[in-house]
């Protein structure tokens, strides 16, 4: 994925990098996507970097008073991409940054498309807290990205190896030098005090974790510290990635917020009793269902009711989802009832996973499928597929919701339909997707299959 889709940047973006671990590498890796794709990008800073970084755009150049917009115009005319400093450090080896009052307006005067600003410093440590002084965000800023070095995480928690730790051991008490674990550095990023510190109001949050293998168990950290993250409301997304890693898609997946529907309102006509209460092992098989969603770790578990709503909500009372009644569950239940589920979700899910309350069998593993598609950015409706059939559950991603809610009949198929470009369908290796028990014949045979006598 391209940190600018990560990132999901509008023209008109104001964003700034905060934080320690890849701020610069990530602002040259955005800039040169955006120059490539005919943007006219403008960066600067209000801190200070290293020449030889800033000169990594196809020009910088200090900002002089004799300098006029219409030239600075004329740059992003010719180049695409501008480093705007205020001076050089004694040494010449940095160059300082903008004065802050200067930067509101900046990108209305000049015309660019966006403007690109570093607004951190961290001595080149992994990890940070800062100072009071710290970190000089614009106001008018639409979007601020906290960065963090995953190789932080192990490193002892004290001021040679973590910018300014001590404000982080006297703020939550961890023990002075104790290697840093994922749990401190995410709480860390999403502490209103230390990783959103003069975070402007209105502005989107997308902490970036920076220099994340593609595989393996450092990938699997990062997610952890990611998941951790995202339960403040504040964080609309984390993103994982390397800026350094070669390639175009330095993002390897983005971490976001997916909701599991369970649709378990039917009548169960054909079964003659409700499906959901059926005995399926030592459980229920609304039980089984959910637990099986449970293991995958999402935001929010919904199951809408309908028919014999409460003795179903006895049943899973004593696990940690949310139950939503259905009262025209009779009137086109699939609809009917993920349209009420899609009223009361929060506005920080970013997508809904619709599960069918009658698939026992479903395989956990088919369930990771699907989120890892989405969260990779393989598509924005994913749907599983064994050996060429499409099965449950979907993901739908939330800008489609509009449209479903808005269906008077018919089902949710009807909307997906309109966008075949969008779907995308993960091969499977089990057609548990394909089967349900809409008869009694269907559960007796499924309880076979699954060894259940």
């Amino acid at each position: 994925m391209r940190l600018r889709d990560a990132l999901k940047i509008q023209r008109g973006d104001v964003v700034a990098f905060i934080g320690a671990g890849g701020k610069t590498s990530a602002l040259l890796r955005l800039a040169h996507e955006l120059r490539a794709e005919g943007w006219r990008v403008l960066a600067t800073t209000t801190t200070r970097v290293a020449r030889w970084e800033a000169e990594q755009a196809p020009l910088a150049a200090c900002m002089t008073s004799d300098i006029k917009p219409a030239t600075v115009r004329q740059w992003l005319n010719k180049h695409g991409f501008v480093f705007l400093y205020g001076g050089d450090q004694v040494n010449q080896s940095k160059v300082s940054g903008l004065s802050p009052h200067l930067v509101p307006g900046l990108m209305d005067s000049i015309n660019s498309d966006v403007l690109l600003i570093e607004a951190d410093g961290a001595r080149r440590l992994p990890f940070k807290a800062p100072h009071d002084h710290e970190p000089v965000i614009p106001p008018d800023t639409s979007l601020v990205v906290p960065v963090a070095g995953l190789d932080a995480l192990g490193q002892p928690l004290d001021d040679e190896h973590i910018y300014n730790a001590n404000r982080i051991l006297e703020r939550y008490g961890f023990p002075e030098g104790d290697p840093l674990i994922p749990p401190w550095m995410a709480v860390t990023l999403r502490d209103p005090e230390l990783g959103l510190r003069n975070v402007p109001d209105g502005a989107r949050v997308v902490p970036l974790l920076n220099k994340v293998p593609a595989n393996g168990y450092g990938r699997r950290l990062a997610r952890r510290v990611a998941r951790i993250v995202l339960n403040s409301p504040r964080i609309e997304a984390v993103a994982l990635g390397s800026m350094q890693a070669p390639g175009d898609h330095p993002v390897h997946e983005l971490q976001q917020r997916i909701a599991a529907v369970v649709l378990a309102a039917g009548t169960s006509s054909r079964m003659g009793q409700s499906k959901a209460l059926l005995p399926w092992d030592s459980r229920t098989v609304i039980e089984t269902i959910v637990n099986r969603l449970l293991t995958a770790r999402l935001a929010e578990t919904l199951v809408v009711t309908g028919f014999q709503a409460d003795a179903i909500e006895r049943r899973l009372a004593h696990l940690p989802v949310q139950t939503l009644y259905n009262p025209v569950y009779a009137e086109g239940e699939m609809l009917s009832s993920l349209q009420a589920a899609l009223r009361v979700l929060p506005e920080t899910i970013a997508a809904c996973l619709v599960v069918m309350g009658d698939q026992p069998s479903l395989d956990s593993r088919v369930i990771n499928q699907i989120v890892t598609a989405y969260l990779e950015g393989r598509g924005s409706i994913i749907a599983p597929v064994y050996r060429g059939e499409r099965g449950h559950p979907i993901l739908i991603d939330r800008r489609f919701w509009p449209e479903l809610l808005a269906l008077e009949s018919g089902a949710p198929r009807d909307v997906l339909r309109r966008y075949p470009d969008e779907v995308t369908l993960v091969e499977v290796g089990t057609d548990s997707i394909l089967r349900d028990i809409d008869t009694p014949e269907e559960y007796r045979r499924e309880r076979r299959r699954a060894g259940l006598r």
